[in-house]
């Protein structure tokens, strides 16, 4: 779930999105933002593969508790970018 396995795609993979939502995280932005953006970025890239919302709260969960974003008055923050 977490990283690609034999029934996980590495596209689908916690970490491949979370990755992915971290491109995207390129300023502060709210869910909704990060979630569109995210979406956009994975239809420019080729990877017609849905990820479900829930799926993509959990990949931003990953990154929370890696440390990797924060959130701050109702928006996500990259740490150490402000």
């Amino acid at each position: 779930m977490i990283t690609p396995t034999k029934g996980i795609a590495p596209q689908r993979a916690l970490l491949s999105v979370a990755a992915q939502i971290s491109i995207v995280l390129t300023e502060p932005m709210t869910v909704s933002q990060v979630w569109v953006g995210l979406q956009k970025w994975r239809t420019r890239n080729g990877n017609d593969q849905i990820v479900s919302f829930a799926w993509f709260v959990l990949a931003l969960d990953v990154l929370f508790m890696l440390g990797a974003v924060i959130l701050d008055a109702g928006l996500i923050h990259k740490v150490g970018v402000r």
